[in-house]
């Protein structure tokens, strides 16, 4: 009896290859493109570890050095920056937001996204942060997430618009989950600052990426804690409320400085200053350099770097304090390094000053523990820099096991956020607008209104 076609070994052979195809382009190609991210994020970070090592290890015993490195490596930092990565500057969230929902422009992905900003935002970024500069590993770890996923189109016949933005949300996603080890906050972060939305078709490739981006950073770095736990009582008397207010008021109005003085530089900086800037961005680099080496010497090397481990000491409550000045001068350092134009992100240096701010809090409300205050203003600083307050509380909350600080934390970033949108709008739209929303010649210029 014959053996029916549908049977035959070739057939069988056409088929199996078909389903392993569709396979492939349905969840082998984000699968791939999410391990990836998940490698990329750990790399990261322990580049950046080392190269603030590094750095610290030359001015060690001579911190004069620094007025020489510092300056050489953010200037020409910024040169290469501008020659050859334009796109891979700031954090890369403004970026993506635009890709997201800017109006459609043909070359602003391309621009924005892909393996020559890859290799910029990685390797200028490293150099800025080899340098001593305030500069944060995880919103870069966005922008690298969301560059690596729109390269794995490649691996599709027919590439629409739609499916690139939905490869960029799931990149910039799992490369934030990836760089605190925060799942949630991801998850968060795409809806609340990325999207405003939760699409129904969308919604399995952004977990999916997220989970499998944890996967490899749990295997490789292991289930940590980003600062560790903390100890501090699950129940708090009626009376804490007032620390809170007066800690979420103050980090909103710190917030909206910081905001302001991002996105008004031409009101507090000099027209020929902004010249100069634009003729020489090598001597622009430089001089921006020379100011933070020279804050970083001042203070005693306490704003060298993002601020992550001054942030976790006050956060443990270790006993080793930094200075009363120092969320001032680390803000101030903060925004010299940002407005050089390298690549660096917000989040680290942002929790760090943060940090500062709640000791300030701690030193006026002594009652309760210190580790309580800081973790409350780092959440209400960086809820009034990014004014995304679900995603600020939630990052912090996964990021010290903070499950009994929910409701102070919550009401913190609420707060905080308010008082900063008073001021200012959220940070990364108005980038975004500002620099990424320009529209191709002849185009109607439909910008959507930032404050939201």
């Amino acid at each position: 009896m014959p053996m029916h076609p549908r049977y035959r070994p070739a057939a069988l052979w056409r088929l199996t290859r078909k389903e392993l195809r569709k396979s492939w382009l349905n969840f082998g190609v984000l699968w791939v493109g999410a391990v990836l991210v998940g490698l990329a994020a750990v790399l990261f970070a322990n580049w950046a570890n080392d190269a603030l090592n590094i750095f610290l290890g030359w001015i060690e015993g001579r911190p004069w050095l620094a007025l020489i490195i510092t300056p050489a490596l953010s200037g020409g930092a910024v040169w290469m920056t501008r020659r050859w990565f334009n796109g891979s500057e700031g954090s890369g969230i403004p970026q993506v937001i635009a890709a997201l929902h800017g109006k459609r422009d043909d070359t602003r992905i391309p621009r924005l996204f892909g393996l020559r900003i890859l290799i910029g935002k990685l390797g200028l970024g490293l150099m800025g942060m080899l340098g001593g500069l305030t500069l944060g590993r995880e919103g870069p770890t966005v922008h690298i997430g969301a560059s690596i996923m729109y390269e794995m189109r490649r691996f599709y016949p027919r590439v629409s618009l739609r499916m690139e933005r939905m490869l960029l949300l799931a990149g910039s996603a799992a490369g934030l989950s990836g760089a605190f080890n925060t799942p949630l906050a991801g998850i968060l972060f795409a809806i609340e600052e990325l999207t405003r939305s939760f699409e129904v078709r969308t919604n399995g490739v952004l977990i999916t990426s997220i989970v499998f981006s944890g996967l490899v950073s749990l295997a490789l770095a292991g289930n940590y804690l980003y600062f560790g736990q903390i100890t501090a009582p699950d129940i708090f008397p009626i009376a804490f409320i007032l620390p809170v207010v007066i800690a979420a008021v103050l980090c909103g109005l710190a917030g909206a400085a910081f905001n302001l003085a991002l996105l008004r530089q031409a009101r507090w900086i000099p027209r020929g200053v902004l010249a100069w800037r634009d003729r020489s961005p090598l001597l622009w680099g430089a001089g921006l350099g020379l100011l933070v080496a020279v804050i970083g010497i001042a203070t005693g090397g306490q704003t060298w770097g993002s601020g992550y481990d001054q942030a976790r000491h006050l956060l443990m409550n270790h006993g080793e304090q930094v200075s009363w000045y120092y969320p001032l001068v680390k803000w101030l350092s903060m925004v010299l390094s940002y407005i050089t134009g390298l690549p660096g992100g917000l989040f680290s240096p942002s929790l760090s000053i943060g940090a500062g701010f709640g000791q300030w809090v701690s030193q006026w409300f002594g009652q309760y523990p210190q580790s309580a205050l800081v973790a409350i203003c780092m959440v209400g600083y960086l809820a009034a820099v990014t004014q995304s307050p679900l995603t600020s509380f939630v990052i912090v909350m996964e990021m010290i096991n903070g499950g009994g600080l929910v409701i102070p934390l919550m009401a913190t970033a609420l707060i905080s956020s308010r008082v900063a949108n008073f001021f200012t709008p959220p940070l990364y739209e108005a980038l975004a607008v500002q620099k990424y929303y320009a529209l191709p010649p002849g185009a109607a210029p439909d910008a959507p209104d930032v404050r939201r």
